[in-house]
């Protein structure tokens, strides 16, 4: 007899047949097995891993046959950008705002002097190459430039406009970090002027980094990227379609865990307290939210797996594909009528009536 199980894989027809024949019922339960081996099977459990969902009609829009064209369309945003770099390199070079630093503050400020354990050259890489790398891997799987172009664009956005806050605050606040005392005083001789103010004789840039606690700079461009990338792999893989694979959420907290993780290392190597990095993850996830809601639907949206770009495209084209068949028909029905008007006389001449 067939259980339960080897019943599911069956055809209703095929399941009758099976129940009311049972000297065969052992090769339904073998052909039941058969199908349920092919459910369950590599493809199709990566479709249902991924929950992709064909779309009908989708076209292709490559490097080659779109890129100039979108590459035109968003001059001014490349230009915008390249303004950005600039005000962050300006911000950089500036000298903070000395804040006042006072025996009594000094007490919190004594945290030992440390190098980086997440170095500054690698933020670049792993905030912003990373990502990229991953976009270009879409890019050659769905050949879609909007997507490319516009992921790219967005992640720039976002790293960029939360460097140029993250600096800007750093300069105008001239908050000290932990280790300010070191910094001010390698010696360990403490100096003060008159008001109490700190009278700083260490090497003038360790001085001047001092002065930018608040927020966490490798922090806040930790979650403006790989913020950025996690919005965009959980529309790719369709992490909120409502089918249960709790399993995407895996893929999603990712690289959310890896911006935790640089977070940390930032209060474990005392260059900023644990108010720095909150503000800083809290800025970085923000503008991400808002720069990756520029170009793509929210991620929980049916359409969230593509850009804005990519749908008004298709849309373009199907009403281009509309209009050309409108007028081909409109074509072909003039020169029906036009074919029967010149065979009128001759059908009249057949007739008798000319």
């Amino acid at each position: 007899m067939l259980n339960q199980a080897e019943s599911y894989f069956l055809p209703n027809s095929a399941l009758f047949f099976c129940v009311e024949n049972n000297f065969i019922a052992e090769l339904c339960a073998s052909m039941a097995w058969g199908n349920m081996m092919s459910y369950f099977s590599l493809p199709n459990f990566r479709a249902i891993f991924q929950g992709r969902v064909r779309q009908a009609g989708t076209q292709t829009h490559t490097i080659k046959s779109h890129g100039a064209k979108i590459a035109r369309d968003h001059l001014h945003d490349w230009l915008i950008l390249l303004l950005l770099v600039v005000i962050e390199v300006i911000l950089f070079v500036m000298h903070p705002f000395y804040r006042f630093v006072g025996k009594d503050m000094m007490t919190d400020l004594k945290y030992p002097l440390k190098g980086n354990t997440v170095p500054v050259w690698t933020v670049p890489l792993y905030a912003v190459l990373l990502p990229v790398a991953v976009f270009l891997l879409v890019y050659i799987r769905r050949k879609d430039v909007y997507d490319l172009h516009h992921s790219i664009l967005g992640l720039l956005f976002s790293v960029l406009i939360t460097a140029v806050i993250t600096d800007a605050i750093k300069n105008a606040l001239g908050w000290p970090r932990p280790d300010f005392f070191w910094r001010c005083f390698p010696d360990g001789k403490e100096l003060f002027d008159r008001w109490g103010n700190v009278i700083c004789h260490g090497k003038g840039s360790d001085v001047k980094e001092g002065h930018k606690s608040f927020p966490s700079g490798h922090t806040s461009w930790s979650f403006a990227g790989l913020g950025f990338l996690s919005l965009y792999l959980s529309g790719k893989i369709k992490a909120f379609d409502r089918k249960g694979h709790v399993a995407k959420l895996c893929i999603v907290f990712l690289p959310l865990l890896a911006a935790s993780l640089v977070a940390i290392s930032r209060v474990d190597d005392y260059w900023h307290h644990w108010e720095d990095v909150f503000a800083g993850g809290l800025l970085g996830l923000i503008v991400a939210a808002f720069c990756y809601s520029q170009f793509f639907p929210p991620p929980y949206n049916d359409d969230g797996w593509g850009p804005y770009a990519y749908f008004q495209a298709l849309e373009e084209s199907r009403a281009n594909t509309n209009a050309g068949q409108s007028m081909n028909a409109l074509v072909v029905s003039q020169q029906g009528r036009q074919n029967g008007d010149d065979l009128a006389p001759l059908e009249e001449l057949e007739s008798g009536r000319m």
